[in-house]
This record gives structure tokens, C-alpha cells and sequence, in this order.
């Protein structure tokens, strides 16, 4: 398998975007992956790059974008933070794969167990950590107020968290805003389970449905 191409990546709409990498984890979870010869991506990408999505994704040791879809080298952009939180050094980051690269989707990709989530919910205090939990809160809050959903109390804190992510982006970046309008790009948030290696999507929006696999599986809002 070969890295994206300007005119491979030229073909891919922001849902069938989505749908490669939810295949790429499928490959992962069933202990599976695609035959690449990675040095010759190297070569193939010393001259240029054409990601096809970025995803902000936890520091998490345990959730490696590029491992988690089995994507290669060139295929992803990967901005990753402590609970996947969204401040304006990664807004820039993903304005960049938007306006500049040219990325099909963004992606914000939660995970279970979270500890950065855990701290959160802890009201942890711990020098410069303190202002990146302070940015999980509203979802610590959100879920405490009575959201309902089904697994333990901090995964569904995590997955609040993701939506909250994606509504900074949106509140926060014009850019991202207007190629979402026009459909150029579009944005999803998921989350994976570190038990399992399977990624659920979680939210989506500014997708166009073309075939009946996307809408079962996302919920768009």
C-alpha cells in the first residue's frame, strides 16, 4: 500500500476519508495490517506530504493515531495533547491541515481510562496540568449534571470531552468553519477503547451520506 498521493487524495470525500480509517482500525483490532513498504514511503514523501485527515488525539501511550487506523507514513496528520483538549497552538495545527495541506477531515479521537479524564474528574492540581484539566471541566460538569449514556462514569466523561473538543474547534476556527459549510472537510469525534482497540464514532457533522454503511455509522448533528 502507497501513501496518499495529491491525486488519490483528490478522489477521497470526507466520508469515504472517515471510512478508511474506521476500515484501517478494523485491520488493527483484528490484529491485521496493511502490506507497506515503509521505506519506500519514505522516498515517495521526501519531496511532499498529502495527509488525507489530522486527528487530535491523547498523549496516551496506549494511542498512537497512526497505529490505531493503520495509516502510513504521510497518510495522517497527528496533533496529540493530553485529553485530546483543544487550545489555540492546536487550533493552529489544524487550521494548517485544513487550509494549508488540504486534509479531507479532522478528526478528535477520546479514549477509556483516560488520565488525564480521571484527573479531572478528581479536581487534580498539579502545576501547568492544572489549566490543561481545568479544559476538561465542562465536561466533568456536563456528565454530572445528569448525562446519561451507557459505560463508567469517566468514559463517558471522555466522550463529552470529545464533543466539547469539536465544539472548540468549531466556536474557534473560522477556517474550519467555512470547509465544513462547503463541505470540503469534515469532522468526527470517536473514541477508542484501550481493552479492545476497536474505535466507535461518537459525532459527526457537514458529512454528505453518499452510501447507507456511513449514516449507520454515525450520528450527525
Amino acid at each position: 500500500m502507497r501513501s496518499l498521493t495529491r491525486e488519490s487524495r483528490a478522489l477521497l470525500t470526507p466520508a469515504a476519508m472517515l471510512r478508511l480509517l474506521m476500515e484501517g482500525n478494523t485491520r488493527f483490532a483484528n490484529n491485521l495490517k496493511a502490506n507497506r513498504d515503509l521505506q519506500l514511503q519514505v522516498k515517495a514523501t521526501a519531496q511532499g506530504q498529502f495527509p488525507g485527515a489530522v486527528v487530535l488525539s491523547c498523549m496516551d501511550s496506549r494511542t498512537s493515531a497512526e497505529l490505531v487506523f493503520d495509516q502510513g507514513l504521510g497518510d495522517i496528520f497527528s496533533i496529540r495533547i493530553a485529553g485530546n483538549i483543544v487550545n489555540p497552538d492546536v487550533l493552529g495545527s489544524i487550521e494548517y491541515a485544513v487550509a494549508a495541506a488540504g486534509v479531507k477531515l479532522v478528526m478528535v479521537l477520546g479514549h477509556t481510562a483516560c488520565g488525564a479524564v480521571a484527573g479531572a474528574c478528581g479536581n487534580v492540581r498539579m502545576g501547568n496540568l492544572s489549566g490543561t484539566l481545568a479544559r476538561i471541566a465542562p465536561a466533568v460538569q456536563r456528565v454530572a449534571a445528569g448525562e446519561e449514556g451507557p459505560g463508567p462514569y469517566q468514559d463517558r466523561v471522555a466522550a463529552a470531552n470529545v464533543c466539547l473538543s469539536i465544539d472548540a474547534i468549531l466556536e474557534g476556527s473560522p477556517i474550519v468553519r467555512d470547509r465544513l459549510a462547503n463541505g470540503e472537510v469534515g469532522l468526527a469525534g470517536a473514541m477508542y477503547d484501550v481493552s479492545t482497540g476497536q474505535v466507535e464514532v461518537v459525532h459527526a457533522c457537514a458529512f454528505v451520506r453518499e452510501v447507507a454503511p456511513l449514516a449507520a455509522m454515525v450520528q450527525v448533528a
